[in-house]
């Protein structure tokens, strides 16, 4: 379901009535403007009905708008893109300036309880090691490293502190899309737009993402999607409109 606010709206109504009555005027049936632009007829019949509500996210009325507009012989492009989709709201700088200010007080509190922590697990640890905590510290008085080797040599406490390396390694996921059919996709690498557009059977993609990586699809049925390597399978159904995030330790749809 889409929510658009009253600009939103507002437009979109311009927009779908100039699609209509240009359609009108060339004598073609909206059966004729789906099959054409492979957009599935109940979004098209709720576009030029204004109900808006069971049309999907914006950034896939744009893509019905651009398709819509070339197949009537317009600029898809200049009509799409007169959708703004992104609107600041009027409280935002009133929240940014809530949203920093609570993150500077959290910090210093959480500096502080690391500071506890490590400090509670130091003192645990001399008091139930204290004959090899003095031990360690003798020897290395005795026998100091070069300069250049003394970061190797890690001490009891240090080795409280420091996780395996298994437990530092930073994972990627990787997805690579194959397209058995026609669809309008969207691709976003750690919240960053990679790509946006309609890929065609036949075409394989691939990206990478440290964090997460989203997939929407117009019409996930179209697509195959592998990720890291595994066997490729279907994104979703046959004109189905679906958004997928994926990430390097959970696979969530």
């Amino acid at each position: 379901m889409t929510l658009l606010n009253e600009a939103q709206e507002k437009q979109l109504k311009e927009i779908s009535t100039h699609l209509r009555q240009v359609r009108q005027a060339k004598s073609l049936s909206i059966e004729d403007i789906a099959a054409q632009t492979l957009i599935r007829l109940v979004f098209l019949q709720a576009l030029e009905e204004w109900r808006f509500v069971e049309l999907p996210e914006p950034v896939y009325i744009q893509g019905f708008i651009r398709r819509y507009a070339d197949a009537l012989g317009l600029d898809g492009n200049a009509l799409a893109n007169s959708l703004v989709i992104n609107f600041i709201p009027i409280d935002c700088n009133n929240h940014s300036y809530s949203l920093d200010h609570k993150l500077n007080i959290q910090i210093p509190l959480i500096i502080v309880y690391i500071l506890l922590l490590v400090a509670a697990s130091a003192g645990l640890f001399y008091r139930l090691n204290p004959k090899l905590t003095a031990e360690f510290l003798l020897v290395q008085r005795q026998n100091p490293l070069p300069q250049g080797k003394q970061k190797i040599l890690l001490s009891p406490l240090n080795s409280l502190a420091v996780p395996s390396p298994s437990s530092t390694d930073i994972s990627t996921v990787k997805v690579t899309l194959e397209l058995q059919g026609r669809s309008q996709l969207q691709v976003k690498a750690d919240g960053k737009t990679e790509f946006e557009g309609i890929l065609t059977k036949g075409e394989r993609k691939s990206w990478t993402a440290k964090r997460h990586l989203t997939v929407s699809s117009g019409n996930a049925g179209a697509v195959l999607v592998s990720v890291n390597q595994q066997q490729l399978k279907p994104l979703g159904g046959e004109g189905e409109v679906k958004v997928v995030t994926y990430t390097p330790e959970i696979i969530s749809r």
